[in-house]
Protein backbone atom coordinates (compact mmCIF):
# COMPACT_ATOMS: atom_id res chain seq x y z
CA UNK A 1 0.00 0.00 0.00
CA UNK A 2 1.50 3.37 -1.04
CA UNK A 3 2.20 5.92 1.65
CA UNK A 4 0.59 9.37 1.58
CA UNK A 5 2.86 11.86 -0.15
CA UNK A 6 3.82 14.96 1.83
CA UNK A 7 5.83 18.01 0.71
CA UNK A 8 7.99 19.79 3.29
CA UNK A 9 9.01 23.33 2.32
CA UNK A 10 11.88 24.79 4.38
CA UNK A 11 14.92 26.88 3.29
CA UNK A 12 17.24 24.50 5.11
CA UNK A 13 17.08 21.60 7.53
CA UNK A 14 19.66 20.60 10.13
CA UNK A 15 19.89 19.85 13.83
CA UNK A 16 21.90 22.92 14.81
CA UNK A 17 19.11 25.50 14.68
CA UNK A 18 15.85 25.58 16.65
CA UNK A 19 13.14 25.62 13.96
CA UNK A 20 15.13 23.50 11.54
CA UNK A 21 15.92 20.98 14.27
CA UNK A 22 12.20 20.47 14.90
CA UNK A 23 11.64 19.84 11.19
CA UNK A 24 14.57 17.41 10.96
CA UNK A 25 13.45 15.39 13.98
CA UNK A 26 9.87 15.26 12.71
CA UNK A 27 10.81 14.27 9.15
CA UNK A 28 13.11 11.58 10.48
CA UNK A 29 10.34 9.97 12.54
CA UNK A 30 7.51 10.30 10.02
CA UNK A 31 9.38 8.93 7.01
CA UNK A 32 7.99 5.43 7.67
CA UNK A 33 4.41 6.73 7.58
CA UNK A 34 4.70 9.16 4.68
CA UNK A 35 6.50 9.50 1.40
CA UNK A 36 8.27 12.74 2.25
CA UNK A 37 9.59 15.16 -0.37
CA UNK A 38 11.68 18.05 0.97
CA UNK A 39 12.04 21.26 -1.04
CA UNK A 40 15.05 23.03 0.41
CA UNK A 41 18.33 24.81 -0.34
CA UNK A 42 20.21 22.58 2.08
CA UNK A 43 19.50 19.37 4.03
CA UNK A 44 21.81 18.02 6.74
CA UNK A 45 21.52 15.57 9.66
CA UNK A 46 18.70 13.65 7.95
CA UNK A 47 18.96 10.23 6.27
CA UNK A 48 18.48 11.04 2.56
CA UNK A 49 17.76 7.37 1.84
CA UNK A 50 14.43 7.81 3.64
CA UNK A 51 13.26 11.05 2.04
CA UNK A 52 13.42 12.69 -1.39
CA UNK A 53 15.28 15.99 -1.48
CA UNK A 54 14.44 18.47 -4.23
CA UNK A 55 17.36 20.86 -4.09
CA UNK A 56 16.52 24.48 -4.80
CA UNK A 57 19.63 26.58 -5.45
CA UNK A 58 20.17 29.42 -2.99
CA UNK A 59 20.64 32.98 -4.18
CA UNK A 60 23.66 34.73 -2.65
CA UNK A 61 23.30 38.28 -1.43
CA UNK A 62 21.28 40.19 1.16
CA UNK A 63 18.83 38.15 3.19
CA UNK A 64 15.77 39.98 1.81
CA UNK A 65 16.61 39.12 -1.79
CA UNK A 66 17.55 35.55 -0.88
CA UNK A 67 14.18 35.12 0.84
CA UNK A 68 12.18 36.54 -2.09
CA UNK A 69 14.03 34.20 -4.46
CA UNK A 70 13.43 31.24 -2.16
CA UNK A 71 9.73 32.07 -1.81
CA UNK A 72 9.23 32.26 -5.59
CA UNK A 73 11.56 29.38 -6.46
CA UNK A 74 9.96 26.76 -4.20
CA UNK A 75 6.58 27.52 -5.81
CA UNK A 76 8.13 27.22 -9.26
CA UNK A 77 9.93 23.94 -8.48
CA UNK A 78 6.77 22.36 -7.10
CA UNK A 79 4.71 23.63 -10.05
CA UNK A 80 7.23 22.03 -12.43
CA UNK A 81 7.13 18.74 -10.54
CA UNK A 82 3.34 18.73 -10.51
CA UNK A 83 2.91 19.34 -14.24
CA UNK A 84 5.95 17.59 -15.72
CA UNK A 85 6.73 14.84 -13.20
CA UNK A 86 3.16 14.17 -12.01
CA UNK A 87 4.15 14.71 -8.38
CA UNK A 88 1.09 15.80 -6.44
CA UNK A 89 1.00 16.09 -2.65
CA UNK A 90 -1.78 15.35 -0.21
CA UNK A 91 -0.42 17.96 2.19
CA UNK A 92 2.21 20.70 1.93
CA UNK A 93 3.86 21.42 5.29
CA UNK A 94 5.79 24.61 6.00
CA UNK A 95 7.62 25.73 9.16
CA UNK A 96 6.79 29.42 9.02
CA UNK A 97 6.00 31.54 5.98
CA UNK A 98 7.65 29.77 3.06
CA UNK A 99 4.72 29.47 0.65
CA UNK A 100 1.10 30.47 0.16
CA UNK A 101 -0.33 27.00 -0.39
CA UNK A 102 0.75 25.14 2.77
CA UNK A 103 -1.93 22.87 4.22
CA UNK A 104 -0.19 22.69 7.62
CA UNK A 105 2.05 25.39 9.09
CA UNK A 106 4.14 25.31 12.26
CA UNK A 107 4.56 28.76 13.77
CA UNK A 108 7.74 29.38 15.71
CA UNK A 109 7.64 33.18 15.80
CA UNK A 110 5.04 35.78 14.82
CA UNK A 111 6.87 38.51 12.93
CA UNK A 112 4.10 41.03 13.61
CA UNK A 113 4.98 40.64 17.30
CA UNK A 114 8.73 40.60 16.63
CA UNK A 115 8.56 43.75 14.54
CA UNK A 116 6.69 45.55 17.30
CA UNK A 117 9.16 44.41 19.97
CA UNK A 118 12.24 45.67 18.06
CA UNK A 119 10.69 48.85 16.65
CA UNK A 120 12.83 51.09 18.91
CA UNK A 121 16.03 49.21 17.95
CA UNK A 122 15.57 49.70 14.19
CA UNK A 123 14.58 53.37 14.40
CA UNK A 124 16.98 55.30 12.17
CA UNK A 125 17.19 58.25 14.58
CA UNK A 126 18.58 55.95 17.30
CA UNK A 127 21.40 54.53 15.19
CA UNK A 128 24.55 55.80 13.43
CA UNK A 129 24.23 56.76 9.76
CA UNK A 130 26.56 53.94 8.67
CA UNK A 131 24.08 51.33 9.97
CA UNK A 132 21.07 52.74 8.10
CA UNK A 133 21.34 50.47 5.01
CA UNK A 134 21.31 47.39 7.23
CA UNK A 135 18.43 48.74 9.33
CA UNK A 136 16.36 49.65 6.27
CA UNK A 137 16.96 46.16 4.87
CA UNK A 138 15.83 44.62 8.16
CA UNK A 139 12.72 46.79 8.37
CA UNK A 140 11.64 45.94 4.80
CA UNK A 141 12.18 42.23 5.49
CA UNK A 142 10.04 42.34 8.64
CA UNK A 143 7.28 44.24 6.81
CA UNK A 144 7.29 41.70 3.98
CA UNK A 145 6.97 38.73 6.34
CA UNK A 146 4.23 40.48 8.31
CA UNK A 147 2.34 41.15 5.06
CA UNK A 148 2.59 37.46 4.10
CA UNK A 149 1.54 36.41 7.61
CA UNK A 150 -1.62 38.45 7.07
CA UNK A 151 -2.30 36.51 3.88
CA UNK A 152 -1.71 33.08 5.41
CA UNK A 153 -2.41 32.88 9.16
CA UNK A 154 -6.02 34.18 9.30
CA UNK A 155 -7.34 31.38 7.05
CA UNK A 156 -9.24 28.90 9.30
CA UNK A 157 -8.90 26.05 6.79
CA UNK A 158 -5.15 25.79 7.51
CA UNK A 159 -4.28 23.96 10.75
CA UNK A 160 -1.50 25.67 12.67
CA UNK A 161 0.98 24.11 15.09
CA UNK A 162 2.48 26.59 17.55
CA UNK A 163 5.49 26.00 19.78
CA UNK A 164 3.86 27.58 22.84
CA UNK A 165 0.67 29.15 24.16
CA UNK A 166 2.54 32.44 23.95
CA UNK A 167 2.71 32.11 20.16
CA UNK A 168 -0.97 31.11 20.06
CA UNK A 169 -1.78 34.30 21.96
CA UNK A 170 0.22 36.35 19.43
CA UNK A 171 -1.72 34.78 16.54
CA UNK A 172 -4.99 35.65 18.24
CA UNK A 173 -3.89 39.20 18.98
CA UNK A 174 -2.48 40.12 15.57
CA UNK A 175 -4.57 37.99 13.21
CA UNK A 176 -7.67 37.05 15.17
CA UNK A 177 -6.78 33.39 14.73
CA UNK A 178 -7.95 31.10 17.53
CA UNK A 179 -9.46 27.99 15.93
CA UNK A 180 -7.50 25.03 14.52
CA UNK A 181 -4.41 26.13 16.46
CA UNK A 182 -2.63 23.34 18.33
CA UNK A 183 0.22 23.82 20.82
CA UNK A 184 2.93 21.26 20.05
CA UNK A 185 5.99 21.68 22.24
CA UNK A 186 9.40 20.74 20.94
CA UNK A 187 11.11 17.52 21.95
CA UNK A 188 14.32 16.62 23.72
CA UNK A 189 16.93 13.97 23.01
CA UNK A 190 16.88 12.32 26.42
CA UNK A 191 19.80 10.06 25.52
CA UNK A 192 21.98 13.21 25.40
CA UNK A 193 20.29 15.33 28.03
CA UNK A 194 19.87 13.52 31.34
CA UNK A 195 21.37 13.80 34.84
CA UNK A 196 23.50 10.66 34.50
CA UNK A 197 25.21 11.87 31.33
CA UNK A 198 25.72 15.31 32.83
CA UNK A 199 27.40 13.76 35.89
CA UNK A 200 29.71 11.63 33.72
CA UNK A 201 30.78 14.61 31.58
CA UNK A 202 31.12 17.07 34.46
CA UNK A 203 34.73 16.46 35.64
CA UNK A 204 36.25 16.80 32.16
CA UNK A 205 34.01 19.73 31.18
CA UNK A 206 34.91 21.75 34.26
CA UNK A 207 38.59 20.91 33.95
CA UNK A 208 38.51 21.95 30.29
CA UNK A 209 37.11 25.35 31.29
CA UNK A 210 39.44 25.72 34.27
CA UNK A 211 36.63 25.79 36.83
CA UNK A 212 37.65 25.07 40.43
CA UNK A 213 35.60 22.85 42.72
CA UNK A 214 34.05 25.80 44.58
CA UNK A 215 33.31 27.86 41.44
CA UNK A 216 29.59 28.30 40.78
CA UNK A 217 28.97 28.57 37.03
CA UNK A 218 25.88 30.31 35.64
CA UNK A 219 25.17 29.35 32.03
CA UNK A 220 23.44 31.20 29.18
CA UNK A 221 23.27 29.76 25.64
CA UNK A 222 21.98 31.32 22.46
CA UNK A 223 22.44 34.06 19.90
CA UNK A 224 21.23 37.60 20.36
CA UNK A 225 22.51 37.85 23.94
CA UNK A 226 20.63 41.05 24.70
CA UNK A 227 17.31 39.38 23.92
CA UNK A 228 18.37 36.30 25.90
CA UNK A 229 18.74 38.50 28.99
CA UNK A 230 22.51 38.78 29.33
CA UNK A 231 22.42 42.42 30.58
CA UNK A 232 20.14 41.39 33.48
CA UNK A 233 22.28 38.36 34.24
CA UNK A 234 25.48 40.43 34.37
CA UNK A 235 23.91 43.09 36.58
CA UNK A 236 22.48 40.50 38.97
CA UNK A 237 25.75 38.59 39.21
CA UNK A 238 27.58 41.85 39.88
CA UNK A 239 25.19 42.79 42.68
CA UNK A 240 26.14 39.63 44.60
CA UNK A 241 29.85 40.47 44.82
CA UNK A 242 30.65 36.76 45.22
CA UNK A 243 34.01 35.61 43.87
CA UNK A 244 32.70 32.06 43.46
CA UNK A 245 30.38 33.15 40.62
CA UNK A 246 31.42 32.59 37.01
CA UNK A 247 29.20 33.44 34.05
CA UNK A 248 29.48 31.18 30.98
CA UNK A 249 27.97 32.63 27.78
CA UNK A 250 27.89 30.38 24.70
CA UNK A 251 26.82 31.52 21.24
CA UNK A 252 27.59 33.82 18.35
CA UNK A 253 27.41 37.49 19.27
CA UNK A 254 29.83 40.34 19.90
CA UNK A 255 31.42 40.08 23.37
CA UNK A 256 32.92 43.57 22.99
CA UNK A 257 29.43 45.03 23.40
CA UNK A 258 29.38 43.78 26.99
CA UNK A 259 32.86 44.72 28.15
CA UNK A 260 31.70 48.02 29.66
CA UNK A 261 28.95 46.23 31.61
CA UNK A 262 31.43 43.61 32.84
CA UNK A 263 33.71 46.34 34.19
CA UNK A 264 30.81 48.32 35.63
CA UNK A 265 29.54 45.29 37.55
CA UNK A 266 33.04 44.30 38.74
CA UNK A 267 32.97 40.98 36.88
CA UNK A 268 36.38 41.19 35.21
CA UNK A 269 37.82 37.70 34.77
CA UNK A 270 34.54 36.05 35.79
CA UNK A 271 32.68 36.11 32.46
CA UNK A 272 33.64 33.56 29.80
CA UNK A 273 32.41 33.93 26.21
CA UNK A 274 32.47 30.53 24.53
CA UNK A 275 31.93 29.55 20.89
CA UNK A 276 29.04 27.17 20.16
CA UNK A 277 29.86 23.48 19.88
CA UNK A 278 27.85 20.50 18.58
CA UNK A 279 28.07 18.65 21.89
CA UNK A 280 26.09 21.32 23.73
CA UNK A 281 25.70 18.93 26.67
CA UNK A 282 29.32 19.88 27.48
CA UNK A 283 28.06 23.28 28.68
CA UNK A 284 25.30 21.83 30.85
CA UNK A 285 27.82 19.47 32.43
CA UNK A 286 30.14 22.34 33.32
CA UNK A 287 27.40 24.59 34.76
CA UNK A 288 25.72 24.70 38.16
CA UNK A 289 22.61 26.59 37.05
CA UNK A 290 21.05 27.85 33.84
CA UNK A 291 19.95 31.50 33.87
CA UNK A 292 18.10 32.84 30.82
CA UNK A 293 15.87 35.85 31.64
CA UNK A 294 14.69 36.27 28.02
CA UNK A 295 13.12 39.52 26.88
CA UNK A 296 11.24 37.67 24.13
CA UNK A 297 11.33 33.98 23.14
CA UNK A 298 8.68 31.79 21.52
CA UNK A 299 10.20 28.70 23.16
CA UNK A 300 13.89 28.74 24.05
CA UNK A 301 15.38 25.26 23.68
CA UNK A 302 18.46 25.58 25.98
CA UNK A 303 16.47 26.00 29.24
CA UNK A 304 14.48 22.84 28.39
CA UNK A 305 17.70 20.92 27.62
CA UNK A 306 19.20 22.18 30.89
CA UNK A 307 16.11 20.91 32.74
CA UNK A 308 16.47 17.48 31.12
CA UNK A 309 20.13 17.47 32.22
CA UNK A 310 19.08 18.05 35.83
CA UNK A 311 20.18 21.67 36.12
CA UNK A 312 18.18 24.21 38.13
CA UNK A 313 16.79 26.74 35.65
CA UNK A 314 15.76 30.38 35.90
CA UNK A 315 13.89 31.80 32.92
CA UNK A 316 11.36 34.58 32.33
CA UNK A 317 7.65 34.60 31.66
CA UNK A 318 8.48 36.10 28.24
CA UNK A 319 9.98 32.74 27.23
CA UNK A 320 7.24 30.43 25.97
CA UNK A 321 9.25 27.58 27.48
CA UNK A 322 8.22 28.83 30.93
CA UNK A 323 4.86 27.14 30.23
CA UNK A 324 6.33 23.71 31.03
CA UNK A 325 7.72 24.93 34.38
CA UNK A 326 5.94 24.96 37.74
CA UNK A 327 7.52 27.88 39.59
CA UNK A 328 9.39 26.82 42.71
CA UNK A 329 8.98 23.13 41.95
CA UNK A 330 11.00 22.36 38.82
CA UNK A 331 12.32 25.82 37.96
CA UNK A 332 12.05 29.53 38.68
CA UNK A 333 10.09 31.97 36.51
CA UNK A 334 10.95 35.67 36.58
CA UNK A 335 7.83 37.71 35.82
CA UNK A 336 9.89 40.74 34.75
CA UNK A 337 13.13 39.82 32.93
CA UNK A 338 14.66 43.13 34.02
CA UNK A 339 13.92 42.61 37.72
CA UNK A 340 17.59 42.24 38.56
CA UNK A 341 17.12 42.34 42.34
CA UNK A 342 14.81 39.31 42.36
CA UNK A 343 17.10 37.55 39.92
CA UNK A 344 20.09 38.22 42.20
CA UNK A 345 18.18 36.85 45.20
CA UNK A 346 17.36 33.65 43.34
CA UNK A 347 20.94 33.19 42.15
CA UNK A 348 22.11 33.62 45.75
CA UNK A 349 19.55 31.03 46.90
CA UNK A 350 20.85 28.52 44.35
CA UNK A 351 24.45 29.30 45.27
CA UNK A 352 23.98 28.84 49.01
CA UNK A 353 21.25 26.18 49.28
CA UNK A 354 22.47 22.87 47.85
CA UNK A 355 19.27 21.04 48.86
CA UNK A 356 17.09 23.56 47.00
CA UNK A 357 19.38 23.30 43.97
CA UNK A 358 19.10 19.52 43.99
CA UNK A 359 15.31 19.65 44.47
CA UNK A 360 14.82 21.92 41.44
CA UNK A 361 17.21 19.92 39.27
CA UNK A 362 15.69 16.52 40.05
CA UNK A 363 12.15 17.77 39.45
CA UNK A 364 13.23 19.54 36.26
CA UNK A 365 14.64 16.30 34.83
CA UNK A 366 11.41 14.49 35.73
CA UNK A 367 9.31 17.14 33.98
CA UNK A 368 11.51 17.12 30.88
CA UNK A 369 10.95 13.40 30.37
CA UNK A 370 7.44 14.26 29.12
CA UNK A 371 8.84 16.10 26.10
CA UNK A 372 10.31 13.73 23.54
CA UNK A 373 10.74 13.99 19.79
CA UNK A 374 8.55 10.90 19.48
CA UNK A 375 5.67 12.74 21.16
CA UNK A 376 6.32 15.79 19.00
CA UNK A 377 6.21 13.72 15.80
CA UNK A 378 3.02 11.91 16.89
CA UNK A 379 1.26 15.25 17.44
CA UNK A 380 2.48 16.58 14.10
CA UNK A 381 1.22 13.41 12.42
CA UNK A 382 -2.23 14.01 13.95
CA UNK A 383 -2.22 17.52 12.47
CA UNK A 384 -1.17 16.23 9.04
CA UNK A 385 -3.96 13.67 9.16
CA UNK A 386 -6.42 16.42 10.09
CA UNK A 387 -5.33 18.34 7.00
CA UNK A 388 -5.58 15.23 4.80
CA UNK A 389 -9.08 14.52 6.05
CA UNK A 390 -10.12 18.13 5.49
CA UNK A 391 -8.82 18.01 1.94
CA UNK A 392 -10.66 14.72 1.27
CA UNK A 393 -13.92 16.21 2.55
CA UNK A 394 -13.49 19.29 0.38
CA UNK A 395 -12.87 17.05 -2.62
CA UNK A 396 -15.97 15.00 -1.86
CA UNK A 397 -18.09 18.15 -1.50
CA UNK A 398 -16.88 19.46 -4.86
CA UNK A 399 -17.68 16.11 -6.47
CA UNK A 400 -21.17 15.98 -4.97
CA UNK A 401 -21.89 19.54 -6.02
CA UNK A 402 -20.71 19.04 -9.62
CA UNK A 403 -23.42 18.91 -12.35
CA UNK A 404 -24.17 15.51 -13.83
CA UNK A 405 -22.69 14.88 -17.24
CA UNK A 406 -25.19 14.11 -20.03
Amino acid sequence: MSRPRIAVVSPFIDKRHGTERRVAECVQRLSDDYEIHVYSNRVEDVDLDRITWHRIPALPGPHLFAYVWWFLANHLWRWRDRWFRRLSYEVVYSPGINCLDAGVISVHVVFARLRESVAHEVRLSRNPLKTWPQLIHRRIYYRLIQFLEGRVYPRPDRPLAVVSRKVASDLSRYFGRADSVRVIYGGLDLSRFNPQRRASLRPDARANLGLAENDFALLLIGNGWKNKGLPSLLESAGMLRDSRLTVLVAGRDNPASYQAAIERHHLNGRVRFLPPRPDVEFFYAAADAYVGPSLEDAFAQPPAEAMASGLPVITSRQNGGAEIISHGSDGLILEDPEDVRTLAEWIRKLLEDADFRCHLGMNAARTARNFTWENNAAEMKALLEQARMGRSLQGAERTEGAPLKK
